[in-house]
């Protein structure tokens, strides 16, 4: 781990972390626009992933908007990166209280993590939209579930990933339990992030304590407001030797 970032760590007793799309990257889940990303993508579809992931396009073109979801969006394979380890090990030491993700892959429960707010949802859950009844993620990719690419539940009804969709509303639950670990911490780690996706990156505003550490590859638009700031891979800056 990064020198600077364990003195800061040692000297914590309250931390939250708040994570996107670079803490996955290193588990081979490609970010929006990257090469291999979501914008990539859209050559093959023809519309921008902010369509085909939207509310309007899963009502009106369920079978298309399932087809783009599961090649896109789920990685069976994946597997949490050093950056996950470190934080459900730093959550086992009592020090880190929260971690905030807008990450839907699940991996931070997969490595260990248990106080985990998902912003954005998670592809791991999902929901029929008729009765309610829950289903895994293997269900959902199964065909033997599913007519024309759509799952249904066993009552008939469509299932729907339990994931944030463009035109919907985040949970009001998972923000408050988010705004409530941030407003209490004394050290607010942020990774992997451009902070420039709202409303998620406006909740940097509600840390009040007194270390900021930002890491990510690029700069941000809070880097003048941390007390440290690292450039790298938030999973070599994060490795437990």
């Amino acid at each position: 781990m990064d020198d600077r970032l364990k003195k800061v760590i040692d000297e914590s007793e309250n931390i939250v972390f708040f994570g996107g799309a670079g803490v996955s990257t290193e588990s081979n889940i490609p970010d929006f626009r990257s090469e291999s990303g979501l914008y990539h993508a859209q050559q093959k579809y023809g519309n921008s992933p902010e369509t085909m992931l939207s509310h309007t396009f899963y009502k009106n073109n369920t079978e298309m908007f399932f087809k783009y979801y599961k090649e896109n969006l789920i990685y069976p394979e994946a597997q949490p990166n050093d950056a996950h380890k470190a934080l459900a090990k730093l959550e086992q030491t009592g020090k880190l209280k929260a971690v905030i993700t807008q990450n839907i892959d699940g991996l931070h429960q997969k490595a260990g993590s248990v106080n985990v707010y998902e912003l954005h949802g998670s592809v791991l859950r999902n929901f029929c939209e008729r009765c309610g009844k829950s289903y895994d993620v293997d269900y959902i990719m199964d065909e033997a579930h599913c007519k024309h690419g759509i799952p249904h539940c066993e009552c008939g009804g469509i299932i729907k990933p339990d994931v944030v969709l463009y035109e919907e509303m985040l949970n009001e639950n998972c923000i408050q339990g988010a705004v409530d670990a941030i407003s209490k911490a004394d050290t607010m780690i942020i990774g992997g992030t451009s902070l420039v996706v709202y409303p998620a990156a406006g909740l940097i505003n509600y840390f009040q304590g007194k270390n900021l550490v930002l890491i990510n590859k690029t700069q941000t638009p809070y880097d003048g407001k941390a007390s440290l700031v690292i450039y790298d891979s938030i999973g070599k800056v994060m490795r437990l030797e």
